[in-house]
């Protein structure tokens, strides 16, 4: 449950950024927090990033409906592999921050990875008996692959 929970909040706040910066990319570069400190302002560049989030936040809300153990660790993979780079990117780029602005950014980008690690890390917990206790569905020994 939490990890289903946890899904589909990362895809809610994913789709949100993409259909703000794929449909309103000059909004999204002026009024989103520590966007306009990264200039030039690049429409092409707003829109990629959003049509990006936008699919990426398909693939974890199949994810969140299906909790398919392979879909699940993918989509969550694919994230980490995003919110690393942002963040490392980001952390490497402050000079136009102010002190309070660049703990905010940081902070705000380190949850943008711890979130989906935790829920990565939800997809290998076991009881002590060995069934998944974190939702996550896996096909049997012997199971045929579903359609």
């Amino acid at each position: 449950m939490l990890l289903r929970a946890g899904l589909w909040f990362l895809a809610a706040s994913i789709a949100a950024v993409g259909v703000t910066a794929t449909l309103l990319p000059s909004t999204f570069y002026h009024r989103v927090p520590w966007v306009a400190m990264n200039p030039p302002y690049s429409e092409h560049l707003m829109r990629d990033y959003g049509a990006m989030n936008l699919a990426l936040a398909v693939v974890i809300t199949i994810a969140a409906v299906t909790v398919n153990t392979l879909l699940v660790r993918a989509a969550l993979s694919a994230l980490l592999v995003f919110a690393v780079a942002h963040l490392i990117f980001h952390a490497t780029h402050l000079e136009h921050f102010s002190t309070g602005a660049a703990v905010a950014e940081l902070a705000t980008l380190s949850l943008a990875v711890a979130l989906p690690g935790a829920l990565l890390a939800l997809t290998r917990a076991r009881s002590p008996d060995g069934p998944r206790r974190s939702g996550v569905k896996r096909r049997g020994a012997g199971q045929r692959p579903g359609p």
